[in-house]
């Protein structure tokens, strides 16, 4: 197993022996959403000791239909992020799709998301790594684990080893993801740290996101304790206060008012493991 590397983000250190999480909407919505959620995950982050990392995505350009909400855009969804990292104090995350998005977007978050759609394409990669700024990667559904080092590669290439790897499940048969434990094993093998995508796992493609059938919640509970028991050093939980009216990923987002205790378990079993392997 390669040594692993350490990546500072703000107060948290991922890939220390200390849990961490990435959690926020799918998507930035109206501002009283978006801020009612921050102050949410502060008060997690302080009751429970565990370093949140706030997660929205300015824009979606992979949604199925046109017709769906596909974010505010690049200038307004960067201003509400700036707006929640300067009011709350939380490191914040957005993805991106396209090269010329990047720079702008490093100016103000603290990490990079790559789509795990885009995980290879180099260009994308390239910039993110120019910045300087965290990039967190997400295992593409269409490629072996192992081979998720090649892109690390890229980013290494591209002058940076401040790299964090997403594991959001792979396809296993038509419109359905798989969360395989062998995964964290191959990613951690990487040497980077490696994070659980908990809630984009149990999403059912091809459903629209507001159908209750769009998402198997009945598994959260089972793949989120798997996933953390198998070794990993973050999890990444996107979350909304209403569910149902989320405008986008609405059947797979947690509820606001209950990830305090679902999360605590997850604590538990990540501090079990870390003592086990020591």
């Amino acid at each position: 197993m390669a040594a692993k590397n350490i990546i500072k983000v703000g107060g948290a250190e991922c890939g220390s022996d200390r849990l961490f999480m990435i959690s926020g909407p799918c998507v930035i919505e109206e501002e009283s959403v978006m801020m009612q959620t921050a102050e949410e995950l502060k008060k997690i982050s302080e009751n429970l000791h565990l370093p949140i990392i706030y997660k929205s995505s300015f824009m979606k350009d992979n949604r199925s239909s046109l017709q769906h909400y596909h974010g505010p855009g690049l200038e307004e969804g960067l201003k509400m992020l700036a707006k929640i990292k300067r009011e709350f104090e939380l490191p914040v995350l957005t993805d991106v799709h396209f090269p010329q998005q990047v720079r702008p977007t490093g100016e103000v978050v603290d990490i990079i998301q790559i789509p795990a759609y885009l995980c290879m394409q180099s260009s994308l990669l390239v910039e993110a790594a120019k910045t300087g700024k965290v990039v967190n990667l997400k295992h593409g559904q269409f490629i072996a684990p192992e081979n998720m080092a090649k892109p690390v590669k890229k980013l290494e290439d591209a002058g940076t080893e401040k790299i964090i790897l997403t594991e959001r499940g792979y396809t296993f048969g038509y419109n359905d993801l798989i969360v395989d434990p062998r995964s964290f094993f191959q990613l951690n093998g990487i040497g980077y740290p490696v994070v659980f995508d908990i809630t984009h796992s149990i999403r059912k493609y091809g459903i629209p996101s507001k159908d209750p059938k769009g998402s198997t919640r009945e598994y959260l509970p089972v793949i989120s304790r798997a996933g953390v028991a198998a070794g990993v050093d973050g999890i990444f939980i996107e979350t909304h206060p209403d569910p149902p009216s989320a405008l986008c990923d609405a059947s797979s987002q947690y509820k606001l008012d209950g990830l305090e205790e679902f999360v605590k378990p997850l604590i538990e079993i990540h501090n079990l493991v870390n003592d086990f392997i020591k």
